[in-house]
């Protein structure tokens, strides 16, 4: 394991926000040498990075930490805050990863991502499941045209989970299920979004979301959140013209069934087979790939605009839930 004064070559971040999430993303960036600093206003987290992580500078001031020389940082701050403060480090002259969603509103996404463009700056988003060994093995399989072409992805996302009062679960739950459903059809153009949900335990904080997506080209995508639900059900069907493919995200098993219907309409069903996927913490190859981004000056797989993307269907269905 390196410490916080690695490889002096290597980019080097501050993280921004220290809290539940934040605090893994400073774990990862210093054990892989390349955390700068942390930047968080509440003292008790401040401190405790500071018994943490001894040899990491701390600042009480986001403007102060974007005064140093570091060439990039990461928000790990609360979505509402994503918009002013990813913007504001873009205009400093910094590269930026952002946690999901990017925003809340998909016109504030958009200006983010045209303006890093603009500046050749990158912009990165925290959707996790993208970086998952098993999802980055079902995009490679897909992609090779063994399984014909992708019709319908449905994902699910279900457990008895925090309720939280501030948002409904298809924006605490779906960013990441949306961002999987976008790139395993291959990123196609959006079309429609049709939406229902049940809010049983708060008035307008819906804990059971049903969205139905279309897309041009005639592809379709069915996600189901849920925070109220008896079982811990995290699974990805992939239907295709030649196979299906189905990703159980508890167990950590994809399986490629050889199965369909010909051209008479009659069943074809040739076994399946469950992949061997080697496994690596998503986190840690999400934070080496933003590592990579900023020498390499490549775009990342979550860029701006898969940003943009995810928060257009977040907004559209929203939009849909409450007429």
């Amino acid at each position: 394991m390196q410490s916080g004064k690695g490889d002096t070559t290597m980019s080097r971040v501050i993280v921004v926000g220290a809290g539940n999430w934040g605090k893994n993303l400073v774990r990862n960036f210093y054990n892989l040498g390349a955390l700068a600093g942390v930047a968080e206003v509440n003292p008790d987290l401040r401190s405790a990075v500071a018994g943490d992580y001894p040899d990491i500078p701390t600042y009480a001031d986001y403007q102060a930490a974007l005064e140093t020389d570091i060439s990039a940082v990461v928000l790990a701050t609360p979505a509402p805050t994503h918009y002013q403060m990813a913007r504001t480090a873009l205009e400093a002259g910094k590269d930026v990863f952002v946690e999901k969603p990017i925003t809340l509103k998909t016109q504030e996404a958009r200006e983010l991502a045209e303006y890093a463009d603009k500046e050749s700056r990158i912009l990165m988003v925290g959707h996790l499941l993208l970086y998952q060994p098993a999802i980055a093995w079902m995009r490679d399989y897909l992609a090779s045209g063994k399984a014909g072409k992708v019709l319908h992805v449905a994902a699910k996302r279900a457990k008895l989970g925090k309720v939280r009062r501030e948002e409904n679960v298809w924006w605490s739950f779906a960013p990441h299920d949306v961002s999987v459903v976008l790139d395993l059809l291959g990123n196609p153009t959006l079309k429609t979004v049709q939406a229902h949900g049940h809010a049983m335990l708060q008035p307008g904080i819906e804990d059971n979301v049903y969205v139905d997506l279309s897309f041009a080209g005639g592809q379709t995508a069915h996600i189901h959140c849920s925070w109220y639900w008896p079982l811990l059900e995290r699974s990805t069907v992939v239907v295709a013209e030649k196979q299906m493919l189905v990703y159980d995200e508890v167990l950590q098993k994809v399986t490629i069934y050889d199965k369909g219907v010909d051209e008479r309409l009659n069943n074809r069903d040739n076994g399946s087979q469950t992949v061997e996927v080697a496994a690596s913490e998503p986190l840690k190859n999400e934070c080496e790939h933003f590592l990579d981004c900023i020498k390499s000056r490549q775009r990342p797989i979550s860029d701006g605009w898969n940003g943009v993307a995810v928060v257009e269907i977040l907004e559209k269905a929203t939009e849909a839930l409450h007429g």
